[in-house]
C-alpha cells in the first residue's frame, strides 16, 4: 500500500495483487489486544499521517481503520484473492503467474511481509500431548484458557504479550525461554523507547549503545536473571543488525513475571501426554500449549533462489525487482517500510526515464 501510494503520487500505473480477500489481513488475523509498539508520529505510511485523535500507540482496530482510509485516499484497489504461484524473468520483464492468470512488468515489488507464514517447530512427542495446541497466529484472547495452565513457547513480542493476556485473563501462563532475550520498556522514563533508540543511534556508535543500554535497563526493569530471564551476550543493536531480532517491548509482562503471575521455564527437551520435560529434567503439566515461535517470509516459494540472491538489498538493482518490508529496524518496521516505499518509487521513476531516453 505504501509503494502504491508513492507510485500514485508519481503518476505511474501499477497493479497490486493481494492473496487475502480484504485490506489489512495481517492485522485483522492477530490477537485482540494487539497494539503498535511504535508511536504514531513515526508509524504512518507516506503522505498521510494518523488522525490527531488517535492515541500514541494504535490498537488493532484503529490501525485497520487507518489502512482502509489510506487505500481510499490514494484510490488503491488491490486485486483480492490473487495468490502468486511463480515469478520468472523473461528478457527485460518479470512474468508473474497468479490465481487468475499471468502478468508482465518491467518492475516487480515483493511486499508479502516479514511475517507471512507461521513458523511451527517440531518437538519430540508433540503428537502425544492431549491438551490444546495452537500457534500464536490462531490465538484470539484468554477466554478459552481461563483457569488453565498454559505453556507459551517463545518470548518474542507476541509470546510476551500473549502470556500477559493469559495472566490477566485468569489463566496460569508459563513462558518457555530457550535462549536469552533483550527486554526494553515501551516508554523509558516517560519517553517512547523508539525515540530513545533514534537519538542514541545518532549520537553514539553501536558498540557504545550496547554497553550503556543494559546498565540503564537493569536500573529501570530490575535484575531479571533471578526469574529465569537471561540477556543474550550479543548487544541489542548488534542483534538487530546481524539477525534482525527486535527486543521485546515490555507493556507489563516484566511486572507480571516479578509478582509470579507468569512463570519462566527453560527450553523444551520433549513433550508428553500431560505436559513437557524441560532441559535439565524438570517436568511441567499443562492444559494447553501456544507456539509463539514467530513467522517467516514466503517469497522463496515463488521466487527462485538465484533471483533472490541477485536482487535482495536496497533499491537500485539492475533486474527491476524490489523487496519492501523485510528489514527489521530498531526504530520501527513501519517507519522502515515508508522509507523503502519512497526509495523504490523514486528508483522506478528514474529507471523508466532512463529507458525512455534510450529508446529516443
Amino acid at each position: 500500500m505504501a509503494v502504491g501510494a508513492c507510485l500514485r503520487k508519481a503518476g505511474l500505473d501499477f497493479t497490486i495483487l493481494e492473496r487475502e480477500h480484504q485490506l489489512g489481513a495481517s492485522w485483522r488475523h492477530r490477537y485482540e489486544r494487539l497494539h503498535l509498539h511504535t508511536i504514531k508520529r513515526f508509524s504512518s505510511l507516506p503522505f498521510l499521517p494518523f488522525p490527531k485523535g488517535y492515541p500514541r500507540y494504535l490498537p488493532k482496530n484503529l490501525m485497520i481503520e487507518y489502512l482502509e482510509g489510506y487505500a481510499a485516499n490514494f484510490s488503491l484497489q488491490p486485486r483480492f484473492g490473487e495468490a502468486v504461484h511463480a515469478v520468472r524473468r523473461d528478457a527485460d520483464d518479470w512474468i508473474i503467474e497468479a490465481t487468475s492468470g499471468s502478468l508482465r512488468s518491467p518492475f516487480l515489488v515483493v511486499a508479502t511481509g516479514y511475517n507471512a507464514e507461521p513458523a511451527m517447530p517440531s518437538f519430540p512427542g508433540i503428537e502425544k500431548f492431549k491438551g490444546k495446541v495452537i500457534h500464536s497466529a490462531d490465538y484470539v484472547n484468554a477466554a478459552p484458557f481461563a483457569g488453565q495452565s498454559v505453556l507459551v513457547i517463545g518470548m518474542g513480542n507476541t509470546g510476551a504479550e500473549i502470556a500477559l493476556d493469559l495472566a490477566e485473563g485468569s489463566a496460569r501462563p508459563t513462558i518457555s525461554l530457550r535462549d536469552g532475550v533483550h527486554i526494553v520498556p515501551r516508554d523509558l522514563f516517560g519517553v517512547p523507547n523508539q525515540m530513545v533508540a533514534m537519538l542514541a543511534t545518532k549520537v553514539m556508535p553501536l558498540r557504545a549503545n550496547d554497553t550503556v543500554f543494559p546498565i540503564i535497563l537493569d536500573l529501570y526493569l530490575g535484575d531479571l536473571k533471578k526469574f529465569g530471564v537471561k540477556r543474550p551476550r550479543q548487544g541489542i543493536l548488534q542483534q538487530v543488525a546481524d539477525a534482525a531480532r527486535i527486543p521485546v517491548i515490555d507493556v507489563g509482562t516484566v511486572r507480571a513475571i516479578s509478582r509470579g503471575a507468569i512463570k519462566v521455564a527453560p527450553g523444551i527437551a520433549e513433550i508428553n501426554e500431560d505436559g513437557v520435560v524441560f532441559t535439565g529434567g524438570q517436568h511441567g503439566k499443562f492444559d494447553a500449549i501456544v507456539f509463539a515461535t514467530g513467522y517467516r517470509p514466503n517469497y522463496r516459494s515463488f521466487l527462485s533462489t538465484q533471483d533472490v540472491q541477485a536482487s535482495e538489498g536496497p533499491p537500485g538493482g539492475d533486474t527491476g525487482i524490489y523487496f519492501v518490508g523485510f528489514r527489521n529496524s530498531v526504530t520501527g518496521l513501519l517507519r522502515q517500510i515508508s522509507n523503502e516505499a519512497v526509495a523504490v518509487a523514486d528508483d522506478i521513476v528514474r529507471r523508466r526515464k532512463e529507458r525512455a531516453d534510450r529508446l529516443h
